[in-house]
């Protein structure tokens, strides 16, 4: 048996959407559950999922404490089975997704982590500079198409469609909180975080590339501000990440450490140069790594101010 996990929030409209697609999937051997975790919707979000309960194998839970992997950690007490399948709530799967990732699963028992297609579903027509200019993956969590079918880097392997056997999770593993959707603005990847941790243990990846889904973008997501914004989020969470792994002594100005204020700087001039040739493309990409390289700047004074609550708490603490 498997278990479908995903975390939903105010998306009422596009999840009875996607819970439609669930309706048609075809069933794998063993069987399947689908566990949905409301993560404090104010919205019909739970009427809405209760309305599927007798057309789907389906377990509705709420975790109100604001966090993805807040939530994804709640659900997986109520998993089934020896495969946990991750998605998102604006993610459709093809018919046979199940089937692929079991399949995958059953054929490759010395991998533990698998990854599948992950292919846009345009709201709108994008503008052609979006398709040339924007990083897919960071931008959109679509995966490359070349990638092919076989043993494969934590880089291939994204939220919307992974599959984790169960035994993990029942070894004591669980996402990072600090990771993840909390908002409007946060550390991005947090499935990344998970998987590279799990790399890091010892265990192996697959790329399932049959196992298909659809991840809705929608036109909001489309404009130039929302996704240079994308760009602070993905430096946040590469910051975070980074320094989880390795905690080197930066010299730093206000928390924030000066080898990335002086390649903000540099950056800056990058972009009056692109200004000054009217290169748009040239801006864009400049703006970008601006933004990522803030994005870090922010995740660092964050993660100073946790370690100083930390020493509070440890200082206050009886001896």
């Amino acid at each position: 048996m498997l278990t479908v996990l995903f975390a939903t929030r105010n998306r009422a409209d596009t999840l009875a959407a996607v819970l439609e697609h669930y309706i048609t999937l075809k069933e794998p051997s063993g069987g399947w559950k689908l566990v949905i975790v409301d993560n404090g919707s104010t919205a019909q979000t739970g009427e809405l999922i209760c309305s599927y309960q007798q057309r789907l194998p389906l377990t509705y839970l709420c975790e109100p404490h604001p966090g993805k992997n807040v939530a994804l950690n709640t659900g997986l007490a109520r998993i089934s089975g020896d495969l946990v399948l991750f998605t998102d709530d604006d993610a459709f799967p093809y018919p046979d997704w199940l089937i692929q990732m079991r399949t995958a699963a059953d054929t490759h028992p010395d991998y533990t982590i698998f990854g599948g297609t992950i292919i846009p579903r345009w709201q709108s027509p994008p503008d052609s500079w979006i398709l040339v200019w924007a990083p897919p993956g960071v931008t959109f969590t679509i995966t490359n198409p070349l990638t092919k079918e076989g043993p494969t880097t934590s880089h291939n392997i994204f939220g919307p469609n992974m599959a984790v056997r169960a035994d993990v999770f029942a070894g004591g593993f669980r996402f990072d909180p600090n990771v993840g959707p909390r908002g409007a603005s946060y550390a991005m990847g947090s499935e990344t975080e998970f998987v590279r941790r799990l790399v890091d243990r010892g265990f192996r990846s697959w790329y399932c590339r049959n196992a298909t889904v659809e991840h809705l973008i929608p036109s909001s997501h489309m404009r130039m501000s929302w996704i240079l914004n994308r760009a602070i989020r993905f430096g946040r969470g590469q910051y975070r990440m980074a320094r989880c792994q390795q905690d080197p002594p930066f010299p730093s100005w206000l928390g924030m450490p000066r080898y990335i204020l002086g390649q903000i700087f540099l950056e800056q001039g990058r972009i009056l140069m692109a200004l000054f040739g009217l290169d748009r493309e040239k801006l864009f990409r400049a703006r970008w790594q601006l933004n990522y390289l803030w994005g870090q700047a922010i995740e660092a004074r964050v993660m100073r101010a946790e370690a100083v609550s930390v020493d509070q708490v440890q200082t206050s603490l009886p001896k």
